[in-house]
């Protein structure tokens, strides 16, 4: 049976080469040659298993269907029992679904898929392919995060082949490969992990999910910045990208959809690592809060957040202080710098806060990372409040857009953030002038509009 025929491209000018080579011969680039294939002969994956793992893999195609002919009910989805995760899906697995599930190593992703394949494994049958870790540590895992399943089969292999050979004893109704860095094709040189590698054998289980209609799980690996043979190269392959964010030594899980084709991708699931596993964070407003207390304190703001369609209270705190250096600190965590250097600007103009001689230091408590401008009230106030020795009332919380000018914005659901509000028991807000007065009345809170910075801070503080 014929191999694959593969040769090794540049991914930066494209010269390609029969062998491997450590630096290209058309633009002296380094480790930049990467194994590629050019001929793939379609045959079945049984025929792959009894030639010994040669040959081509599975293939799926489909005929020719008019639109007005093919179904509108064929999405099917299936909970998988963790709310945040399946909140994050758009409500469930979809048969013949591919899920990339990437974050740097030790983040939680061997955990958070064995408990989804707990929860699966109870009504249809499992298969968990580990290509890191043996069937013992894998079980070990299980018994101590209190995990049975009686249809979760296991298998540690790294050959695809097998893999896929597996797949057709045990047809089951979803798989977990961990990781597909570590899987190899029978019929490619370069070793595991390699930008060829990775492809190919994610493009041969894809064809498999969707041949077989089996959700199909891949845990991928990445460097802090997301290079190499990650799960950078396979976005354009999956149907669903979810990446989770974090520090390293947090123990707060915020899981993204950077890409969903059955689902939105503006959601967010927060999960807090426990000695049990990943436990689901479901009321956010009081988890980031709890902790803190309602203690009035300058530097200390509090804030609505939108992550999706979550209402999330954030707590913003900064630090002024005066600077012996010529050129004083700026310095933001979870929020994006060029932002706050331009709030720190417009508050300087319009509002007559003195910066030049201080560091400021703003950051959002919990470990949150968010981009959502109607945090920008909440930060300004909060710097205002420690450089001036005054503090935000411990029951006022502010949301806001606040522009170049000076003007406070309004902002998209203002209503559901402004009840989040009200139910974790705060009593006052300030909120922009042109959002709030179209507002019902919200029982227990008291909505005062503000149209720029100068009216924010006055309403804030008591005065300018």
């Amino acid at each position: 049976m014929a191999r694959l025929k593969t040769v090794y491209r540049c991914q930066q000018c494209g010269h390609s080469a029969a062998k491997p080579m450590g630096q290209c011969p058309g633009c002296a680039e380094w480790n930049t040659m990467v194994e590629e294939v050019v001929e793939a002969r379609p045959e079945a994956l049984l025929e792959t298993v009894a030639a010994g793992g040669r040959g081509s893999l599975t293939s799926f195609s489909s005929a020719v269907v008019a639109l007005k002919d093919v179904g509108q009910d064929c999405e099917k989805r299936t909970a998988v029992g963790i709310g945040e995760f399946d909140r994050l899906l758009g409500g469930g697995l979809v048969p013949g679904q591919v899920v990339l599930l990437a974050g740097p190593p030790g983040i939680g992703k061997s955990t958070l898929m064995l408990q989804v394949a707990a929860k699966l494994a109870q009504k249809e049958p499992f298969l968990y392919c580990s290509g890191e870790e043996s069937l013992r540590q894998v079980s070990g895992r299980a018994k101590r995060l209190g995990l049975a399943a009686e249809k979760l089969s296991l298998i540690s292999e790294t050959s695809l082949a097998k893999i896929l050979a597996a797949m057709e004893q045990v047809k089951p109704w979803a798989v977990v490969l961990d990781s597909v860095q570590t899987v190899s094709h029978p019929q490619l040189t370069s070793s595991p992990g390699s930008v060829g590698q990775v492809r190919e054998c994610a493009a041969e289980l894809v064809r498999a999910a969707k041949a077989r209609d089996t959700i199909v799980f891949l845990l991928g690996h990445v460097t802090k910045d997301g290079s190499l043979a990650g799960p950078k190269v396979l976005e354009h392959i999956v149907d669903t990208v979810l990446y989770f964010d974090a520090e390293q030594h947090d123990f707060l899980r915020v899981l993204r959809a950077q890409k969903n084709r059955f689902g939105p991708t503006d959601e967010a699931g927060l999960f807090e690592m426990t000695e049990g596993g990943l436990k689901e964070v479901s009321d956010a407003a009081s988890f980031f809060l709890a902790e803190l207390g309602r203690r009035a304190q300058p530097g200390r703001a509090v804030g609505v957040a939108l992550e999706g369609s979550r209402p999330i209270l954030v707590e913003t705190q900064a630090l002024v202080t005066p600077t012996r250096y010529p050129l004083p600190r700026r310095m933001a965590t979870g929020l994006d710098l060029n932002r706050v250097l331009v709030l720190l600007a417009s508050m300087e103009r319009h509002i007559g806060l003195h910066l030049e001689d201080r560091d400021a230091f703003v950051s959002l408590a919990g470990g949150l990372r968010l981009k959502d401008p109607a945090l920008d009230l909440a930060a300004c106030l909060a710097v205002a409040g420690s450089t001036r020795d005054q503090a935000v009332p411990a029951d006022m919380v502010l949301i806001g857009e606040v522009g170049l000018l000076g003007e406070v914005g309004r902002v998209p659901r203002l209503e559901s953030r402004l009840k989040e509000a009200a139910k974790a028991g705060f009593t006052r807000a300030l909120a922009p002038a042109r959002g709030a007065k179209d507002l019902p009345k919200i029982l227990g809170l008291s909505i005062v509009g503000v149209a720029d910075l100068r009216a924010a801070a006055s309403a804030a503080f008591g005065g300018e």
